[in-house]
């Protein structure tokens, strides 16, 4: 099976300090799965949270109706569970709930063996001089990059 399904939210490095990955699976229709292998999601704005039972589910991740289905497609930004054993669960749960931190989605892929997987992250917010810290950074090295290119070239 071709692994071609790789959607990363790239605003996530820069908004949030990332302590701590997982990687979860999630629950999806049969719908929701066809669209994902088609390349048809987003989780640019996306977040997790705990409901009361203490389940894990991703919040506002958009993944388009399928083209070829019937009247029966799904929601395209419904809440989908995700999977993880209960340990790291309840450690999450702990972790959000004392200090505030939030758990934010970094990638969507498929494995080998066909299932559809998340990476999720533990984050703290950024403060405003901290994104400029990083927006100074990448300034920083592809200038260099691009100073190594120009003496190596010449």
């Amino acid at each position: 099976m071709q692994n071609t399904v790789n959607i990363k939210n790239k605003r996530a490095r820069f908004e949030y300090e990332l302590l701590d990955t997982f990687t979860a699976g999630i629950v999806l229709a049969g719908t929701e799965i066809k669209s994902l292998r088609e390349g048809r999601a987003s989780i640019a704005e996306s977040f997790c949270e705990f409901n009361d039972r203490g389940e894990l589910f991703v919040v506002n991740m958009q993944i388009d109706e399928y083209s070829h289905a019937s009247h029966f497609n799904h929601r395209p930004k419904a809440e989908r569970k995700l999977l993880l054993n209960k340990r790291e669960l309840q450690k999450l749960q702990k972790q959000v709930k004392a200090s505030g931190l939030t758990i934010v989605p970094l990638r969507v892929f498929i494995n080998d063996r066909g299932l559809a997987k998340m990476n999720i992250a533990l984050a703290k917010g950024k403060k405003l001089y901290d994104k400029r810290e990083t927006i100074r950074d990448r300034d920083n090295k592809r200038n260099l990059d691009r100073v190594k290119k120009s003496f190596n070239n010449g």
